[in-house]
């Protein structure tokens, strides 16, 4: 390998680092905005009557810092995990998510925002792609991510969170997590 290389391998390895933070840094600067000057009164909802772009502005928009900092917390480490396999595997959670959660910006009729649809997109890619992939480290992953994280499956069932939590963006970023994985996974050539 060149020094070319290693370099170029370098800032790739940087720039997945710094993707999360980049765009966490946006739901932070918003909710200070809205805290702040607003009064918590600029929320960038999707769904309910809302405004279609929504669908773009709600997983940056939070209820407050409390909930920002939940997701936050979720956020990075599973965003990093994500990454260490690639940011075209990244970017197909993100896309996948955005698609799915289409349904809830026309057809459901309770508005939402947050960052928990493309956390639990991240998870949903990660429970699967060691089952796809059937290499160690994607099983690896897999197995961390499910005694990790597991626990909080049951909140994509409507009877297992609190009110005022959007059990279906949980469970729309989840789907749309799953065929990330499923769309990003190729099936090796057999020689």
């Amino acid at each position: 390998m060149t020094n070319h290389n290693l370099e170029m391998n370098s800032a790739s390895k940087s720039l997945r680092f710094l993707v999360p933070l980049f765009l966490i840094g946006i739901a932070w600067v918003q909710e200070l905005i809205d805290q702040v000057w607003l009064g918590g009164n600029w929320n960038l909802l999707m769904g309910g009557g809302y405004p279609w772009w929504g669908l773009f502005t709600a997983p940056f928009s939070h209820s407050g810092f409390s909930h920002l900092l939940s997701n936050t917390l979720l956020f990075l480490p599973l965003s990093w995990l994500v990454l260490s396999k690639g940011l075209r595997d990244y970017i197909s959670v993100w896309a996948c998510v955005l698609f799915v959660e289409i349904f809830q910006v026309f057809f459901w009729a309770t508005p939402a925002h947050g960052m928990s649809g493309v956390v639990f997109g991240l998870l949903g890619y990660l429970l699967i792609i060691g089952f796809l992939e059937k290499h160690f480290l994607a099983i690896v992953l897999t197995v961390i991510c499910f005694g990790m994280y597991g626990h909080f499956l049951p909140s994509l069932l409507p009877w297992n969170v609190p009110q005022g939590i959007s059990w279906i963006g949980h469970f729309s970023g989840f789907i749309g997590g799953l065929l990330g994985a499923l769309g990003i996974y190729r099936e090796p050539e057999k020689v």
